[in-house]
């Protein structure tokens, strides 16, 4: 009787052994663990016991293999945890290197903490088979790791609301799967990679207000996927490539606060862009006088430039225009009737040269 029970024991501890996580991965995360500290919610009290696969909170693993693939840490969400603590989260610490020890992980997210500093370990491009890399709202420093490209498969890279500097790397033209990528509030300085068009499966690339200069690449283009382009408050300067108005599926298109000049190509307002922020560059000439029934913008704005001329009578053709602002430029003549024009305010047209009629002075 004894012997079967030692039997039974032996079997179960063997059955247990092989469906829990490795000693290997277990002893990455509680490396993480260490270098991170999280005083308010307790998220990491769940990190104990021998199977890290086993309600490990923010813990996925593969359930064939038993190897941990997804870290899913977010300072903002809607789990319980956070409802009845009514507060958001906030860790401080750094991203141990033992990340790059978990070489089964697909999915990266600690993100919205606040105060995680440090930098992005530069071993976190040895992982064959990341997909997703998280790491938004923090306060991570340095660069991104230069030969991030060798991430293959990698879909998102959101690093948006730290304190990263340095260039972009050029390598990052390689994520040949990247549809994602989120630069945004950085202190990423130098040029666009001049090779950017090769990340053909990008639907988003969101690069506001970084330090980035140079001229937009003409390459963008080339991203037939492109749905969303944001390189707004850098000092990017040059000419709007008129390629741009051409982009099959391109549907936003901000480039504010920049130091573009020349004018504007006509294939933008031809374009099937509908929301289009041209404001605060030192773009000069007339507006193009080409709008139709086909110009549908949820948001048209050119102000604080150097136009000059007269309001587009062909805007009253537009199918659809919600925002327009025309302010502080160098615009003439009588503003046009009809629709848009009949629900706009005055901070549309003010600080313009000689503009006149409703909703301005009488001509």
């Amino acid at each position: 009787m004894i012997k079967l029970l030692v039997v039974v024991l032996s079997i179960l501890c063997i059955f247990s052994l092989a469906y829990s996580c490795p000693p290997s991965d277990r002893a990455a995360l509680l490396a993480i663990k260490a270098a991170l500290n999280e005083p308010y919610l307790g998220i990491f009290k769940s990190w104990t016991g021998t199977d890290c696969c086993m309600n490990w909170y923010g813990v996925s693993c593969d359930p064939e293999v038993h190897r941990v693939t997804e870290i899913n840490l977010r300072g903002v969400s809607e789990d319980s945890i956070f409802k009845m603590a009514h507060r958001t989260g906030y860790m401080s610490g750094t991203i141990s290197r033992a990340i790059c020890r978990l070489n089964r992980l697909s999915s990266l997210a600690i993100a919205d903490w606040k105060g995680i500093s440090g930098t992005i370990p530069s071993c976190i491009t040895s992982l064959p088979s990341l997909r997703i890399l998280d790491l938004v709202g923090n306060k991570l420093t340095g660069g991104l790791p230069t030969d991030i490209g060798q991430l293959s498969g990698l879909t998102m890279l959101i690093v948006a609301d730290n304190q990263l500097t340095g260039r972009l790397p050029r390598s990052l033209t390689n994520l040949s799967s990247l549809t994602h990528l989120d630069l945004r509030n950085n202190f990423i300085r130098g040029t666009i990679p001049r090779h950017f068009g090769k990340l053909r499966m990008l639907s988003r690339a969101l690069l506001s207000r970084n330090r980035l200069h140079g001229k937009i690449p003409k390459s963008i283009s080339h991203i037939h996927r492109l749905s969303d382009l944001d390189l707004s408050l850098n000092r990017l300067s040059g000419r709007i490539p008129p390629s741009l108005g051409k982009m099959a599926v391109l549907a936003t298109l901000n480039l504010g606060g920049n130091n573009i000049s020349g004018t504007i190509p006509i294939t933008l307002i031809t374009s099937r862009i509908w929301t289009l922020n041209l404001s605060k560059n030192a773009l000069e000439g007339n507006i193009p006088d080409t709008f139709d029934r086909r110009s549908y913008f949820a948001v048209l704005d050119l102000s604080y430039n150097q136009l000059k001329g007269t309001i587009p009578k062909s805007l009253v053709s537009a199918s659809f225009i919600g925002y327009l602002d025309l302010s502080h430029n160098h615009l003439c003549g009588l503003i046009p009737e009809g629709s848009p024009f009949d629900h706009l305010e005055a901070s549309s047209f003010v600080y313009n040269d000689c503009l006149c009629g409703k909703p301005l002075r009488d001509c």
